[in-house]
C-alpha cells in the first residue's frame, strides 16, 4: 500500500492554496494553479513514495489559522512542523530564504553569497521556484539584483500584495524595497 499525502484546498484573499500533511507535517503549502503544479507535486510523490488524498486532518485546523493570521497580519511567522522534500542544494537554498525576515527582501545574488556559492545565481532562482512551501519558505520575499519584482508562483501582484502587507503598506503602489 502506498503511503498518503493528506492535501485539501483553501481559498484565501491571495488565491487558492493547496495544503498536503505528511505524518503529521506540512509538506505542502502551495498556489493550486501555479505553473510548476505538476512538477511540485511529482517531486513530493516521488520522494515519499506516496499518493494524495483529498481529506480533511485535523493539522489542518492550526495550517488555516496560522495562515488567516499571517494573511490579516497578526503574525509575521509560522509556527508548524514541516517537511522539506528536494535535493540538498534545494533545501540549503530554502533555509537560507527562511533567514529572510519579515519585511525584508533578498536578491538571488544575496541568497546565493549567503549560502557561500556565488556562481550559483540561475540555480538558486530555481531551487526557489522549486519551493513547495510559500508563506513558510518566503520566495515572495526575493526580489531581481535590480530591485523589480521577479517570478513568483501566486504570480507578481500577489507578491506585490505579500511585500506590501510585511511593510504595513496598505495600497497596491507604494511598495519599496530594500536595497
Amino acid at each position: 500500500m502506498m503511503n498518503q499525502i493528506h492535501i485539501q484546498y483553501y481559498k484565501t484573499s491571495i488565491g487558492e492554496l493547496i495544503l498536503g500533511a505528511y505524518d503529521h507535517k506540512l509538506c505542502l503549502l502551495d498556489f493550486r494553479y501555479r505553473k510548476m503544479r505538476t512538477v511540485v507535486d511529482g517531486r513530493i510523490k516521488q520522494i515519499l513514495n506516496a499518493v494524495f488524498v483529498e481529506k480533511d486532518d485535523i493539522f489542518f485546523v492550526d495550517v488555516r489559522k496560522q495562515i488567516d493570521e499571517y494573511l490579516s497580519g497578526s503574525r509575521e511567522d509560522f509556527n508548524l512542523p514541516i517537511l522539506l522534500l528536494g535535493s540538498a542544494f534545494q533545501k540549503q537554498v530554502w533555509n537560507a530564504l527562511m533567514d529572510v525576515g519579515f519585511g525584508k527582501t533578498a536578491s538571488y545574488l544575496q541568497l546565493a553569497r549567503s549560502i557561500n556559492n556565488e556562481k550559483a545565481v540561475r540555480a538558486v532562482a530555481a531551487a526557489n521556484g522549486a519551493n513547495a512551501l510559500a508563506l513558510i519558505i518566503p520566495c515572495h520575499r526575493v526580489i531581481g539584483s535590480n530591485g523589480e519584482l521577479v517570478g513568483y508562483g501566486g504570480g507578481l501582484s500577489v507578491k506585490r500584495k505579500l511585500l506590501n502587507l510585511e511593510k504595513g503598506i496598505t495600497t497596491e503602489h507604494q511598495l519599496t524595497l530594500d536595497f
